[in-house]
């Protein structure tokens, strides 16, 4: 069994760089006392190897380019179909289930993604949600009647403020992400999750311009596996009301 001691890198403490938007509760707002559980198990794990995590905040695609330019060594918070290019670690941080969310008076019901048809969905610019669901945002981001790419440094709050005032009609966002805002902001509308489209793991995934990177991610899942076996991982979770099976 791998232990902490089997971690420490050889050579002297580095820094490692990871950056989003905060989407609580996987990573929150960066320098605040509950930074989020991905944010949590990513500086215990890199502390094991004797790695300092900087992570700060910036808009998603702003996150995935500064990245993928090298600027920084990763971003948090990742599903596959984010960065198919980056460097994933085999071992997840944890999960995301994506739900479509509607005005609580919607009486609308997902069959498929035929049954979009004649609404308009609102999306985060870069962002991932289902294989499914990329291939329409992607058909359609020229067309703002059918896709409204969201942009800027607080886009679900915006996202909420446009379905609660009917100003569209579907929005996909993960049901944990969702449900920390809406207990976080009492005076925000509390939409309706019509259904879940897709669950997946999510990452930090590293950038592909870094040679550094599939060292980082090696060590990253060395010392997330460690702390899963321990109970640790539980126990950051549920700091932040959060459950799951390894």
């Amino acid at each position: 069994m791998t232990t902490e001691s089997d971690l420490v890198a050889p050579q002297a403490a580095r820094k490692v760089i990871i950056a989003a938007d905060p989407w609580c509760p996987h990573n929150c707002v960066a320098g605040s006392d509950r930074e989020g559980y991905i944010v949590d198990i990513a500086r215990e794990a890199f502390a094991m190897a004797g790695i300092e995590v900087e992570y700060i905040n910036m808009s998603w695609a702003r996150a995935l380019q500064q990245a993928r330019d090298g600027y920084i060594d990763g971003v948090v918070g990742a599903l596959p179909g984010d960065a198919p290019d980056f460097i994933f670690p085999e071992e997840a941080a944890g999960h995301t289930e994506i739900a479509l969310y509607t005005h609580p008076d919607s009486t609308w019901h997902y069959s498929g993604i035929d049954s979009l048809e004649g609404l308009n969905l609102l999306a985060i610019n870069g962002y991932a949600y289902s294989p499914e669901l990329d291939a329409y945002i992607d058909r359609h981001r020229d067309d703002p009647k059918k896709v409204w790419i969201l942009s800027g440094p607080a886009p679900l709050g915006r996202a909420i403020g446009l379905l609660g005032r009917h100003r569209s009609d579907v929005f996909p966002e993960d049901r944990f992400v969702m449900e920390w805002q809406l207990a976080q902001h009492s005076n925000a509308v509390a939409l309706r999750r019509a259904v879940i489209i897709h669950k997946s793991p999510v990452y930090i995934a590293f950038s592909p311009a870094r040679s550094q990177s599939m060292e980082l991610a090696e060590r990253l899942s060395q010392g997330t596996k460690v702390l899963r076996d321990s109970g640790r991982i539980k126990q950051i979770l549920a700091s932040y009301g959060l459950s799951w099976p390894d």
